[in-house]
């Protein structure tokens, strides 16, 4: 299903877009909301070089009716808020597409994320026309299910790697001790553990907001996928002190030559 982020760049009025330009450097990320016929509620967590003069400024617009803080600490606070003019929420509850939590907000632009069909986010779009919020499209990509990404096998030989502390620096087990722990051939072991890297490791990437060109991406893959039997038997051989043994171990001297 589609996965698309909006940056709109709200308008003077509504009090998140005043107050986030009157303190550029303050960032105001939306933990929960709530719409409401005409209101709606938010949690918010608020960081500022100074809270106290951002605090203020929202007590004073006048399109916020309450606002409460929940907790403080060096440069944050968690504020609950009420406000009479919710842009964004009313955009999305028109359109059907909810907006993904958190949202953040910074010096009068809004990061949207939505996942929904092309028509919803196409509805979304014009809701946020209807309503005079400038928006572009910062990237479309398919979002894809983390359970989908990997076999049912590659997901178990994954989670008893990590339940032996495979993937702990420093490492507390093996390639052998993995492979013998779920059953199967060391070679057949590292090939997958291979595979499950690859493809959690892209899907990482793009998920970047500056992931590498494709034709790159394509090239380090091959590259890594050429040196990674190298890698995992130099990994190997770093953590098993039986191969350590034997590496160290001094070749034993050649016997004598005689001639008659």
């Amino acid at each position: 299903m589609p996965q698309a982020r909006l940056l709109v760049d709200l308008p003077d009025g509504p009090w998140i877009a005043d107050v986030s330009r009157d303190f550029p450097d303050a960032g105001f990320r939306v933990l929960t909301a709530v719409p409401d016929e005409g209101a709606g509620f938010a949690l918010i967590r608020l960081t500022a070089r100074d809270v106290d003069a951002v605090l203020a400024a929202m007590r004073d617009h006048v399109a916020l009716s309450k606002v409460s803080v929940m907790a403080r600490g060096e440069g944050v606070a968690t504020v609950r808020i009420e406000t009479s003019a919710p842009l964004l929420l009313v955009a999305a509850k028109r359109s059907g597409l909810p907006i993904e939590m958190p949202l953040d907000i910074e010096n009068g632009v809004a990061e949207v994320d939505v996942t929904g069909e092309h028509e919803r986010v196409a509805a979304l779009g014009e809701r946020f026309d209807e309503l005079g919020l400038d928006y572009e499209v910062e990237r479309v990509r398919q979002r894809v299910d983390p359970v989908r990404l990997l076999t049912d096998r590659q997901q178990e030989l994954l989670l008893a790697a990590v339940e032996l502390g495979y993937y702990d620096v420093p490492r507390r087990s093996t390639l052998t001790e993995v492979a013998d722990h779920v059953g199967i051939a060391k070679s057949t072991c590292s090939e997958t553990l291979q595979r499950v890297q690859r493809t959690v490791v892209r899907e990482f990437v793009d998920d970047l907001p500056n992931r590498p060109l494709e034709d790159e991406a394509n090239g380090a893959g091959d590259a890594a996928a050429e040196t990674d039997a190298g890698d995992e038997a130099d990994a190997d051989a770093e953590s098993d002190p039986n191969t350590d043994a034997e590496a160290d171990a001094e070749p034993a001297p050649s016997r004598p030559t005689y001639h008659s």
